[in-house]
Protein backbone atom coordinates (compact mmCIF):
# COMPACT_ATOMS: atom_id res chain seq x y z
CA UNK A 1 0.00 0.00 0.00
CA UNK A 2 1.35 3.38 -0.89
CA UNK A 3 0.85 6.12 0.63
CA UNK A 4 -1.31 9.20 -0.39
CA UNK A 5 0.88 12.16 -1.68
CA UNK A 6 -1.96 14.64 -0.36
CA UNK A 7 -1.84 12.63 2.71
CA UNK A 8 1.99 13.06 3.21
CA UNK A 9 1.81 16.75 2.44
CA UNK A 10 -0.94 18.10 4.92
CA UNK A 11 1.14 16.95 7.54
CA UNK A 12 2.95 18.84 9.96
CA UNK A 13 6.90 18.20 10.88
CA UNK A 14 8.34 19.57 13.42
CA UNK A 15 12.29 18.67 13.91
CA UNK A 16 13.98 19.70 16.74
CA UNK A 17 17.79 19.26 16.81
CA UNK A 18 21.01 21.20 17.83
CA UNK A 19 22.80 21.01 14.72
CA UNK A 20 22.10 23.75 12.42
CA UNK A 21 23.20 21.51 9.47
CA UNK A 22 20.95 18.10 10.31
CA UNK A 23 18.18 20.81 10.51
CA UNK A 24 19.10 22.16 7.22
CA UNK A 25 19.52 18.49 5.75
CA UNK A 26 16.23 16.98 7.21
CA UNK A 27 14.49 20.33 5.36
CA UNK A 28 15.59 19.43 2.40
CA UNK A 29 15.18 15.77 2.26
CA UNK A 30 11.98 16.06 3.56
CA UNK A 31 11.02 18.32 0.82
CA UNK A 32 12.17 16.11 -1.47
CA UNK A 33 9.81 13.49 -0.21
CA UNK A 34 6.60 15.12 -0.26
CA UNK A 35 6.39 17.13 2.88
CA UNK A 36 5.19 20.48 3.09
CA UNK A 37 5.07 21.98 6.43
CA UNK A 38 8.12 21.64 8.52
CA UNK A 39 9.50 23.92 11.38
CA UNK A 40 12.60 23.32 13.20
CA UNK A 41 14.40 25.02 16.20
CA UNK A 42 17.94 23.75 18.24
CA UNK A 43 16.04 24.39 21.79
CA UNK A 44 14.22 22.45 23.56
CA UNK A 45 12.70 24.56 25.20
CA UNK A 46 11.35 26.17 22.50
CA UNK A 47 10.83 23.07 20.36
CA UNK A 48 7.80 22.34 23.45
CA UNK A 49 6.28 25.88 23.18
CA UNK A 50 6.24 25.26 18.89
CA UNK A 51 4.36 21.66 19.66
CA UNK A 52 1.72 23.11 21.53
CA UNK A 53 1.27 26.06 19.49
CA UNK A 54 1.68 24.51 15.66
CA UNK A 55 0.24 20.53 17.00
CA UNK A 56 2.42 18.70 14.64
CA UNK A 57 2.07 15.47 13.17
CA UNK A 58 5.14 13.83 14.16
CA UNK A 59 8.42 15.08 15.89
CA UNK A 60 12.12 14.93 15.04
CA UNK A 61 13.59 15.07 18.66
CA UNK A 62 17.33 14.86 19.77
CA UNK A 63 18.53 13.57 22.82
CA UNK A 64 21.12 16.21 22.84
CA UNK A 65 20.19 19.82 23.57
CA UNK A 66 21.95 23.01 24.76
CA UNK A 67 19.05 23.67 27.34
CA UNK A 68 17.39 20.74 28.39
CA UNK A 69 17.67 17.37 27.60
CA UNK A 70 15.72 15.61 24.91
CA UNK A 71 14.07 12.68 27.23
CA UNK A 72 12.40 15.72 29.49
CA UNK A 73 11.12 17.68 26.14
CA UNK A 74 9.43 14.14 25.62
CA UNK A 75 7.83 14.10 28.85
CA UNK A 76 6.59 17.24 28.79
CA UNK A 77 5.24 16.54 25.18
CA UNK A 78 3.56 13.72 26.18
CA UNK A 79 1.52 15.39 28.87
CA UNK A 80 -0.56 17.33 26.00
CA UNK A 81 -0.16 15.39 22.84
CA UNK A 82 0.26 11.90 21.60
CA UNK A 83 1.99 12.86 17.88
CA UNK A 84 4.44 10.10 17.34
CA UNK A 85 8.17 11.15 18.53
CA UNK A 86 11.43 10.10 16.40
CA UNK A 87 14.54 10.13 19.07
CA UNK A 88 17.63 11.10 16.90
CA UNK A 89 20.88 10.16 18.92
CA UNK A 90 24.85 9.83 19.14
CA UNK A 91 24.70 7.32 21.67
CA UNK A 92 23.90 4.19 20.53
CA UNK A 93 23.57 2.45 24.00
CA UNK A 94 20.95 -0.22 24.74
CA UNK A 95 19.32 2.04 27.90
CA UNK A 96 18.84 5.38 26.13
CA UNK A 97 16.64 3.93 24.03
CA UNK A 98 14.90 2.24 26.25
CA UNK A 99 14.30 4.92 28.52
CA UNK A 100 13.51 6.82 25.08
CA UNK A 101 10.66 4.64 23.94
CA UNK A 102 9.40 3.89 27.55
CA UNK A 103 8.94 7.08 28.03
CA UNK A 104 6.51 7.57 25.05
CA UNK A 105 9.07 7.71 22.00
CA UNK A 106 8.27 5.83 19.10
CA UNK A 107 11.04 5.43 17.16
CA UNK A 108 14.68 5.50 17.82
CA UNK A 109 17.16 6.64 15.60
CA UNK A 110 21.51 6.43 16.20
CA UNK A 111 23.59 8.90 14.11
CA UNK A 112 25.34 9.17 11.56
CA UNK A 113 21.81 8.59 9.97
CA UNK A 114 20.56 8.78 6.27
CA UNK A 115 18.32 11.15 5.88
CA UNK A 116 15.89 9.38 3.60
CA UNK A 117 16.17 6.31 5.95
CA UNK A 118 14.20 9.03 8.24
CA UNK A 119 12.02 10.16 5.86
CA UNK A 120 11.18 6.82 4.52
CA UNK A 121 10.31 5.73 8.28
CA UNK A 122 8.49 8.72 8.51
CA UNK A 123 6.53 7.58 5.57
CA UNK A 124 6.02 3.85 6.77
CA UNK A 125 4.64 5.73 9.90
CA UNK A 126 1.98 7.64 7.89
CA UNK A 127 1.15 4.60 5.54
CA UNK A 128 0.40 2.21 9.04
CA UNK A 129 -1.77 5.39 10.16
CA UNK A 130 -3.43 6.51 6.89
CA UNK A 131 -4.44 2.04 6.94
CA UNK A 132 -5.74 2.14 10.27
CA UNK A 133 -8.06 5.11 10.06
CA UNK A 134 -9.16 3.20 7.11
CA UNK A 135 -9.86 0.44 8.70
CA UNK A 136 -11.60 2.48 11.62
CA UNK A 137 -13.80 4.61 8.95
CA UNK A 138 -14.71 0.96 7.57
CA UNK A 139 -15.95 -0.19 11.08
CA UNK A 140 -17.64 3.13 12.05
CA UNK A 141 -19.13 2.71 8.41
CA UNK A 142 -20.75 -0.85 8.96
CA UNK A 143 -24.26 -1.88 8.40
CA UNK A 144 -26.36 -1.88 11.43
CA UNK A 145 -28.87 -4.69 10.98
CA UNK A 146 -32.53 -5.47 13.36
CA UNK A 147 -35.41 -7.14 12.00
CA UNK A 148 -36.30 -5.44 8.60
CA UNK A 149 -34.58 -2.69 9.13
CA UNK A 150 -30.76 -2.00 7.57
CA UNK A 151 -28.70 1.55 8.36
CA UNK A 152 -25.63 1.98 6.06
CA UNK A 153 -23.92 4.27 8.14
CA UNK A 154 -21.57 5.58 5.36
CA UNK A 155 -24.28 5.95 2.88
CA UNK A 156 -26.82 7.52 5.30
CA UNK A 157 -29.60 5.53 4.14
CA UNK A 158 -32.09 3.64 5.92
CA UNK A 159 -33.97 0.38 4.55
CA UNK A 160 -37.20 -1.14 5.73
CA UNK A 161 -37.78 -4.11 3.64
CA UNK A 162 -35.06 -3.33 1.12
CA UNK A 163 -37.38 0.24 0.54
CA UNK A 164 -35.33 3.20 1.17
CA UNK A 165 -37.08 5.40 4.70
CA UNK A 166 -37.43 9.05 3.79
CA UNK A 167 -36.12 10.29 7.64
CA UNK A 168 -34.69 13.24 8.64
CA UNK A 169 -31.38 13.87 9.93
CA UNK A 170 -32.40 14.14 13.59
CA UNK A 171 -34.31 10.80 13.28
CA UNK A 172 -31.20 9.53 11.81
CA UNK A 173 -28.74 10.50 13.75
CA UNK A 174 -31.32 9.41 16.82
CA UNK A 175 -31.61 5.91 15.20
CA UNK A 176 -28.11 5.86 14.15
CA UNK A 177 -27.16 6.47 18.15
CA UNK A 178 -29.71 3.84 19.40
CA UNK A 179 -28.80 1.37 16.81
CA UNK A 180 -25.03 1.53 18.02
CA UNK A 181 -26.04 1.10 21.68
CA UNK A 182 -28.64 -2.01 21.46
CA UNK A 183 -30.94 -2.74 24.11
CA UNK A 184 -29.70 0.12 26.73
CA UNK A 185 -32.13 2.54 28.29
CA UNK A 186 -31.37 5.95 27.73
CA UNK A 187 -33.07 8.74 29.68
CA UNK A 188 -35.29 11.62 27.49
CA UNK A 189 -32.35 13.59 28.79
CA UNK A 190 -29.08 11.54 27.61
CA UNK A 191 -30.39 11.26 24.34
CA UNK A 192 -31.05 14.90 23.85
CA UNK A 193 -27.64 15.49 25.09
CA UNK A 194 -25.85 13.15 22.70
CA UNK A 195 -27.78 13.89 19.53
CA UNK A 196 -28.57 17.75 19.91
CA UNK A 197 -24.71 17.80 21.99
CA UNK A 198 -26.30 20.97 24.08
CA UNK A 199 -27.42 20.38 27.58
CA UNK A 200 -30.97 19.60 28.73
CA UNK A 201 -33.40 21.40 29.60
CA UNK A 202 -36.52 19.40 30.54
CA UNK A 203 -37.53 19.18 26.34
CA UNK A 204 -38.98 16.06 26.73
CA UNK A 205 -41.77 17.11 23.78
CA UNK A 206 -38.97 17.15 21.37
CA UNK A 207 -37.93 13.47 22.26
CA UNK A 208 -40.62 12.29 21.74
CA UNK A 209 -41.88 13.76 19.03
CA UNK A 210 -38.71 12.10 17.11
CA UNK A 211 -39.45 9.16 18.76
CA UNK A 212 -43.32 8.24 17.43
CA UNK A 213 -42.21 9.88 13.76
CA UNK A 214 -39.19 7.41 14.00
CA UNK A 215 -41.93 4.91 14.93
CA UNK A 216 -44.33 5.19 12.30
CA UNK A 217 -41.76 4.77 9.50
CA UNK A 218 -39.64 1.98 11.40
CA UNK A 219 -42.66 0.36 13.39
CA UNK A 220 -45.29 -2.04 11.58
CA UNK A 221 -47.29 -1.42 13.69
CA UNK A 222 -46.32 1.95 15.49
CA UNK A 223 -49.09 1.83 18.53
CA UNK A 224 -47.66 -1.20 19.64
CA UNK A 225 -43.53 -0.97 18.85
CA UNK A 226 -41.45 -3.98 18.65
CA UNK A 227 -38.13 -2.59 18.18
CA UNK A 228 -38.10 1.37 19.90
CA UNK A 229 -39.52 0.66 22.91
CA UNK A 230 -40.78 3.14 25.71
CA UNK A 231 -39.23 1.60 29.13
CA UNK A 232 -41.35 3.34 31.79
CA UNK A 233 -39.90 5.61 34.35
CA UNK A 234 -36.35 5.40 32.43
CA UNK A 235 -36.86 6.69 28.77
CA UNK A 236 -36.11 4.24 25.89
CA UNK A 237 -34.13 1.53 23.89
CA UNK A 238 -33.84 -0.26 20.69
CA UNK A 239 -34.82 -3.70 21.47
CA UNK A 240 -32.69 -5.94 18.96
CA UNK A 241 -32.58 -9.93 19.63
CA UNK A 242 -28.90 -11.36 19.46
Amino acid sequence: MLVDIKYIESKKILIIDDEEEILDLLEIVLRKEGFRYIYKTSLGYKGIEMCKSINPDLIVLDIMLPDIDGFSVCQEIRSFTMAPIFFLSAREEDVDRIVGLSIGADDYITKPFSPKEVAYRMKAFFRRDQYLRGELQSVRSKLYRFGDITINEKSGEVLKNDTPLSLTATEYQLLLFLAKNPNQVFSKSSLYEAIWNEEYYGSDNVIMVHIRHLREKIEDDPSNPKYLITVRGLGYKLNIKE
